[in-house]
């Protein structure tokens, strides 16, 4: 297999690729949680849902604006501090929010969180582009990138399954959703501590004084605010972060409120999302390498121009039973993260290459991610006023748009950019 070969071509990558794997994975388990909290809160502590829209969209609003700032940090810096100090905040933060239901109380520690989870990808991303050749990026991300699928599946069901054990801890109800995935990300933040590197030992970026590479100066920020390219892929994910977010924070809520199910079916349904997600991942990164000579943004495209076409037909099959739901959440999944993957990953490393990778990820997951701060109020003022299958018909216009951004850059391919990082490194 391909993907083995380049994982052990090298000395070092396959540990690297396991170790940020399993540490954005983890970023999911403290992200997630708050999905399958609000009916919780909402059943258990009375909170209203204008109060858990403000707590979503302040998590929203930090997540977003760390973005610009935490990929800057990584380029300059180093992602395995500025990450690790995300995963430190982002543990604490949890573990917090499990001490109260009061509202002003969650919504600031879901800012504290936000702030953290801001540091993971872009870090992360650029932690891979340092290991990794452009031209394997399609396939190499696509892999990668179901971190954070899977992650979001396995959080999502596991923080179902910690509020739905009242066996277990009786007393904490709807904490236990904050402090058990607290508890795994700390786990695998010791071992991120212990296993990463920023780069190859090969190219000498052990540390900041001889590592020119982890320094993004002024005139490579301003080149890279000057190429076309970062900002149709930023405005393109804007639309399709719109469309992710209110699908991971409301999906489990529209199942109860729409469907009738049990908060623990929704969430278990819910999950499939990103379970089926990961095959669209997939397929996105192959089908980009291997037949679209490393072009993202047509299978990008065409990808979410499916999307909208299933959320048109939600809302005509909405109530329709549980396989026909669980059949539309898993092509939404599919549809969603193939995209996804490519915008926020290959792309990303294409526009910023190896020496602004973190930069322009994080410009271009934090421009996306400002369409997460409209997804609350939005979702609860279509819901509200126009009933839930409209927004369906949201999601139809904002993900058309997404696509329609891309078809300038149909045949844009990135440049292999020499990396002496990556010297004695076979592909």
């Amino acid at each position: 297999m391909e993907l083995t070969r380049t994982l052990l071509g090298g000395k070092g990558r396959l540990r690297i690729f396991t170790i940020t794997w399993l540490v954005y994975a983890a970023f999911y388990f403290c992200r997630k949680n708050l999905s399958i909290v609000l009916p919780a809160l909402h059943s258990e502590a009375g909170l209203s849902d204008l109060a858990l829209a403000n707590i979503v969209f302040a998590y929203s609003l930090l997540y977003a604006l760390g973005q610009f700032g935490c990929g800057v940090l990584s380029d300059r810096f180093g992602p395995k501090k500025v990450v690790g100090a995300g995963l430190v905040l982002i543990v604490a933060s949890n573990l917090v929010m499990g001490l109260s239901a009061t509202p002003l109380w969650l919504l600031v520690f879901a800012c504290f969180n936000g702030i953290g989870q801001a540091t993971g990808w872009s870090g992360l991303v650029k932690m891979m582009a340092s290991w990794f050749r452009a031209s394997q990026r399609g396939v190499v991300m696509a892999w990668w990138s179901t971190n954070y699928v899977l992650g979001g599946f396995l959080a999502t069901a596991f923080a179902t399954w910690a509020i739905a054990q009242h066996w277990l801890l009786p007393s904490l109800g709807w904490r236990r959703g904050f402090l058990f995935p607290a508890l795994v990300v700390m786990a695998v933040s010791i071992a991120f501590f212990l296993c990463a590197d920023n780069a190859p030992p090969d190219g000498h970026l052990a540390s900041r004084a001889d590592s020119p590479r982890l320094i993004s100066s002024f005139s490579d920020f301003a080149r890279l605010l000057g190429n076309r390219a970062l900002w149709l892929v930023s405005i393109s994910y804007f639309f399709l972060e719109l469309c992710r977010y209110a699908i991971i924070f409301w999906l489990p809520l529209y199942m109860v409120r729409r469907l009738s199910y049990s908060l623990e079916t929704s969430g278990y349904l819910a999950s499939l999302y990103e379970l089926v997600g990961v095959s669209g991942a997939l397929l996105a990164g192959y089908i980009s390498d291997r037949l679209m000579q490393s072009r993202r943004a047509p299978v990008s495209a065409l990808m979410l121009i499916g999307f909208a076409l299933v959320s048109l037909l939600q809302t005509f099959f909405a109530g329709h039973g549980l396989v026909v739901t669980a059949f539309a959440i898993s092509l939404l999944g599919m549809l969603t993260y193939g995209p996804d993957t490519l915008l926020s990953g290959a792309a990303a490393q294409d526009i910023g290459q190896v020496k602004s990778a973190a930069t322009a990820s994080g410009l271009i997951d934090g421009i996306g991610h400002l369409g997460s701060l409209f997804s609350p109020y939005l979702v609860v003022y279509v819901s509200q006023r126009f009933g839930w299958d409209s927004i369906f018909l949201v999601f139809t216009v904002a993900s058309s748009a997404a696509g329609a951004m891309l078809l300038p850059l149909w045949n844009y391919t990135p440049k292999e950019q020499f990396d002496p990082s990556l010297t004695g490194v076979e592909c």
